[in-house]
């Protein structure tokens, strides 16, 4: 805790101060020193302690402005045979502020192109994994998502909400394996979810979609790494690839369809909060064909003001320092908590839920994770109207 606590502290030093701080100590010793005891040299160092502290070149030029006058006040009281030394150290300090002022030079155009590379990287993160709509038909939208890659928005999870002529329509889904690799199995999956969520009128039809982009996009991938298999018929890869996927669709009477492709049950906030029962749920996309399998959409209702939560295994998979695992359902249980009839804010959900596992993990999760929180408009009524029950009866 002491050593944390001291971090912290050192975290907020104003590094640009520290080669002021060292012409101060080394003036100091010249003076106070006895005879023979030489630091001037140290001097030299003022011009590259400025440049690594991140200051720009006309702070590098100051400092060595700096260190040369205190070589000049100490030329002025040594006698000219003693002069040498000095004249030693204002020269090798001349050097170094040379070479400081072309390596901040070269940084300042290297922050300023990580800059740019980092805003076009953000643009094209908003655009795979687009900022959730507010309200969608009859239902509130809120969603938090937490990257495994340091620095990064997006990775191997998520999500998509949309209003479409068949209600509205959610996704949530983790790809095989975390962060930048699997983005690309991401972007086919989204875009493909996007255009057929406005096309197909059952959700099975919509996870068969998602299984033909799936598919497509490992083949084309697997041609791209072993070019030599293009005019063969290489061994389907999507055996070695797969996804996890919901497939949520919401009206605005409270009806609700899910299709679960390996993913974790969604979650009920309200009277009476729980896992929904949705039954056994299908393989991970792409470990079955949706062509030659039945695809059960599993049917309920959720009243008026609850709220359904969905995520992925990210969150519940959380571990901390000693290995224990996020105690989700209880997070969960404490999110539905609070008066039955209190309006449920699906934005505090998220939030509270985000924070919780983050805190859980110490900051430092090692898989994505995502979740989405969709409410329902209305009260919650103080006795529940009724229990949800969800059939796994295939939809035809």
């Amino acid at each position: 805790m002491i050593l944390k606590r001291a971090v912290q502290v050192l975290s907020r030093v104003p590094w640009v101060l520290l080669p002021a701080v060292w012409v101060a100590v080394t003036g100091t010793l010249t003076w106070q020193l006895s005879e023979g005891a030489d630091v001037l040299p140290a001097l030299a160092v003022t011009p590259a302690l400025t440049c690594a502290a991140g200051a720009r070149r006309r702070w590098v030029v100051g400092s060595g402005v700096v260190a040369l006058a205190v070589l000049a006040a100490d030329l002025a009281d040594d006698s000219i045979d003693g002069a040498g030394p000095v004249l030693g150290a204002a020269a090798t300090v001349l050097a170094v502020v040379a070479a400081a002022l072309c390596t901040a030079g070269r940084r300042t155009v290297l922050t300023a192109e990580l800059d740019r590379t980092k805003e076009i990287a953000t643009a094209a993160q908003q655009v795979l994994l687009r900022p959730l709509p507010r309200r969608a038909g009859g239902w509130t939208v809120a969603g938090e998502y937490v990257s495994a890659s340091r620095g990064a928005r997006v990775g191997g999870d998520f999500y998509e909400v949309l209003a479409t002529p068949y209600g509205v329509r959610a996704v949530i889904g983790d790809a095989r394996g975390h962060g930048l690799p699997a983005i690309g199995m991401v972007a086919a999956l989204l875009g493909s979810f996007r255009e057929a969520a406005h096309q197909e009128a059952e959700p099975a039809d919509v996870l068969r979609r998602l299984d033909g982009a799936l598919r497509r996009h490992l083949r084309e991938r697997t041609q791209d790494e072993h070019p030599a298999t293009a005019g063969a018929a290489p061994h389907d890869p999507v055996a070695e690839e797969f996804a996890t996927v919901q497939i949520v669709q919401l009206a605005d009477d409270g009806a609700v369809q899910v299709v679960t492709c390996g993913h974790p049950q969604p979650y009920l906030l309200g009277a009476a909060a729980g896992p929904l029962p949705i039954g056994e749920p299908l393989p991970p996309l792409g470990l079955f064909d949706p062509s030659r399998t039945p695809v059960p959409a599993a049917a309920g209702q959720v009243a008026p003001g609850e709220g359904l939560v969905l995520y992925t295994d990210g969150m519940q998979d959380a571990r901390d320092a000693d290995g224990t695992f996020f105690p989700l359902a209880e997070a969960l249980t404490a999110a539905a908590g609070g008066r039955a009839e209190a309006p449920l804010c699906g934005r505090a959900v998220a939030a509270g839920l985000r924070a919780a596992v983050l805190r859980h993990a110490d900051g430092r999760p090692t898989d994505d994770m995502a979740l989405l929180v969709l409410v329902r408009d209305g009260v919650r009524a103080a006795v529940p109207p009724r229990a949800v029950a969800l059939s796994g009866v295939p939809r035809r």
